[in-house]
């Protein structure tokens, strides 16, 4: 049966979908959704096609959208989403997870929330927020933001959640219980012999490879990683970058040695393109070369940034790779990143990118 894909876009002012053929040749935009809401995560439900977004801010509060006709018509729901009388209230929701019948919300302050009934209600998980090092956790750039969530195929007691500034933490049990798995990454912002705590590292994104459900990878502020032991154990990955700072990662949706990353010039140096030239970099073995992919993308003058969430991956063949950028445009290579073209541009802020595959 024929198919389409539908990039979905998570921006400053909004929700916004790209649509397209399975040939990937010219793509229709669509938007903007959810009444031009600050949107952080926007994701699609494989199993039931269901649209989730996730945002809000200090004037709004958190909540999160839902469209079941692929973004025709849009409610949101915001309940549950408290903490306790005299916590610091939730601002929004930055990540989102649906998944094994479930929607998994990660929140700022940090924290994270599963809803069973299709977004219609939340309800928290607090093992993660009453983890013994809780009071060692301290807000990055963006606030102290749950941005990563990631589920294990085949067992949904496995989660991993990415925290700033806090680190990388593992539940086995459907988030009854956590620990920390940093070990091995480094928090260079940290006084001199402590640069490898237990926790309190500058998570930026993590990603888990298709296959074992054990391979992860990690963009963080103080380097690149991979681990093959679900997180244990991470090594270094970034000799051969022209950065070790960036903020997005993605993986191929085949192959577990093939990653994206998009690096940035530094995290004290403007947070833009390396010479102000674009490229998306690319690893087919598992981080042990570098190539980077320039082909259709501004060689000069490209001043901007990419977020922790808005590179992404389609399931087609060859492999679709999309990436948007804060100054409003969305990049997208449907030869597995080889080539570029610009699908979109003048957009709002982009926060996030994500990619939904259905019948067309």
């Amino acid at each position: 049966m024929a198919q389409k894909v539908l990039v979905l876009i998570g921006t400053k002012k909004g929700t916004f979908i790209l649509e397209s053929d399975a040939q990937r040749r010219a793509f229709e935009l669509r938007g903007p959704y959810c009444e031009t809401w600050p949107i952080n995560h926007v994701v699609g439900d494989e199993k039931t096609g269901t649209i989730y977004a996730g945002g809000g801010n200090e004037w709004f509060g958190p909540a999160v959208w839902k469209s079941e006709d692929l973004g025709a018509t849009w409610s949101h729901s915001s309940a549950g989403l408290a903490y306790g009388e005299g916590e610091t209230p939730i601002k929004a929701v930055w990540s989102l997870n649906a998944s094994y019948g479930r929607l998994l919300a990660g929140v700022e302050p940090a924290g994270l929330f599963v809803s069973a009934d299709g977004g219609a209600s939340f309800a928290p998980l607090p093992g993660l927020r009453d983890h013994p090092s809780r009071s060692d956790w301290n807000p990055g750039g963006a606030g102290l933001i749950l941005h990563s969530l990631v589920t294990a195929p085949g067992d949904p007691n496995k989660i991993w959640v990415g925290i700033s500034a806090a680190g990388v933490f593992h539940s086995a049990d459907g988030g009854i219980t956590w620990e920390p798995r940093n070990r091995g990454t480094r928090a260079d912002f940290m006084p001199e012999g402590q640069t490898l705590p237990e926790v309190g590292q500058c998570v930026h994104c993590v990603v888990l490879a298709p296959g074992s459900g054990e391979r992860l990878y990690q963009q963080n502020h103080c380097g690149m990683y991979r681990s093959d032991d679900g997180g244990r154990n991470w090594h270094s990955i970034e000799k051969g970058l022209p950065s070790s700072f960036g903020f997005p990662a993605a993986v191929h949706p085949r192959d577990p040695d093939r990653l994206y990353l998009i690096p940035l010039n530094g995290d004290s140096t403007g947070r833009f393109m390396p010479d102000a030239k674009a490229a998306v970099w690319a690893t087919a073995d598992g981080g042990a070369t570098w190539s980077d992919k320039r082909e259709g993308l501004p060689q000069r003058n490209a001043f901007f940034n990419v977020l922790r969430q808005a590179l992404a991956t389609d399931t087609l063949e060859p492999a679709g790779v999309y990436f948007g950028t804060g100054s409003g445009s969305i990049y997208a290579s449907v030869d597995a990143g080889e080539t570029w073209r610009e699908a979109a541009r003048h957009l709002p802020t982009i926060s996030s990118v994500e990619t939904l595959v259905v019948e067309a």
